[in-house]
Order: structure tokens, then C-alpha cells, then sequence
């Protein structure tokens, strides 16, 4: 009778000791995740502190000297603006179509400008005269620098009969 006693006795330290050890790990686990979820809201409040700064590119830009502007249109490839001369007086239009963003061409007769996308029309002023465009084109701010060149900010929109004087 004692074997079968003593069996028992062993079954039930197994047992016991089988529960505990299992109650012991998951304690462990669920302290461990509840430190990850502390630790994780603790660095993302941390983060959440410092400034997010996008620095980008500026937006203006020399383009050269007056004097290098023939009479008339010039298109700037790069910046997608037609820098319009008359005499001493400049103006910058953007070639941005203002549907979809293509690149707009001017017209042959030299005074209209059309999308070749989409086919929108504009007059001389970059207004809409045709097309699916919302919205004129935009003018953008000339001045000169102080070594004497032409400067154009893309940031900054101006009205149609604004014209930069040199």
C-alpha cells in the first residue's frame, strides 16, 4: 500500500508542479508583453515630440541676365516657365497645364498657348479659352538680384498685368 501512496504523492507534485510551471511562463509572457506595449508607447511618445521637417528645394531661381532675353517668349525647359520679354519689361508665365500638369506649347501665331494632352487652350493673358482646364495659367513674381539678375520666384503668384520694370 505504501507504493501506490507514494505513486500518488508523485503524481501530485508532477501535477502541481506541471501547473505552476505553466502559470510561471505565462506570468512571464504577459509581464514581457505588457513591458513591449509600455516600452512602444513610451518611444512613440518620445518621437512624437521631435519635429517632423521636410526640407526641400527652393523655389526661386536666377535666370540670367536681362540682356540674354530676346524680344518676345523664351521657354525655360527646366523650370516649365515661358519668361515673356517687351522691351525693359519681363514676365514669368508657368507652362503647367492646370488639368492634369502636362507641359503646355505655345501656338504658333506666338500668342496663345495650348496643352497637347488634353487640348486646352489659353489666350495671351494665360487665361482659359478652350478645354477641360479649371483655371488660368499662373503668373509667377520676377525681381532682379543685386548682381543684376533676373529672378523668379515659382512660390509666389502675381496677377496677369504685373510686369517687372528694368
Amino acid at each position: 500500500m505504501r507504493s501506490d501512496q507514494s505513486e500518488d504523492t508523485v503524481e501530485n507534485v508532477n501535477t502541481k508542479a506541471g501547473v505552476e510551471r505553466r502559470g510561471f511562463i505565462a506570468l512571464v509572457v504577459g509581464w514581457c508583453a505588457l513591458a513591449v506595449a509600455f516600452g512602444s508607447s513610451a518611444v512613440a511618445s518620445v518621437r512624437f515630440l521631435i519635429p517632423n521637417v521636410l526640407y526641400e528645394p527652393s523655389r526661386r531661381f536666377r535666370l540670367g541676365r536681362p540682356e540674354e532675353f530676346p524680344e518676345g517668349s523664351t521657354f525655360m525647359e527646366e523650370l516649365r516657365l515661358f519668361v515673356l520679354r517687351k522691351g525693359n519689361s519681363f514676365r514669368a508665365l508657368s507652362a503647367v497645364c492646370t488639368h492634369l500638369g502636362c507641359t503646355v506649347n505655345r501656338a504658333a501665331d506666338g500668342r496663345t498657348y495650348f496643352c497637347p494632352c488634353h487640348g486646352s487652350h489659353f489666350n495671351e493673358t494665360g487665361g482659359v479659352s478652350g478645354g477641360p482646364a479649371p483655371k488660368a495659367l499662373s503668373w509667377h513674381e520676377m525681381s532682379v538680384t543685386k548682381d543684376g539678375r533676373l529672378l523668379v520666384d515659382l512660390s509666389r503668384t502675381v496677377q496677369p498685368d504685373k510686369y517687372l520694370v528694368v
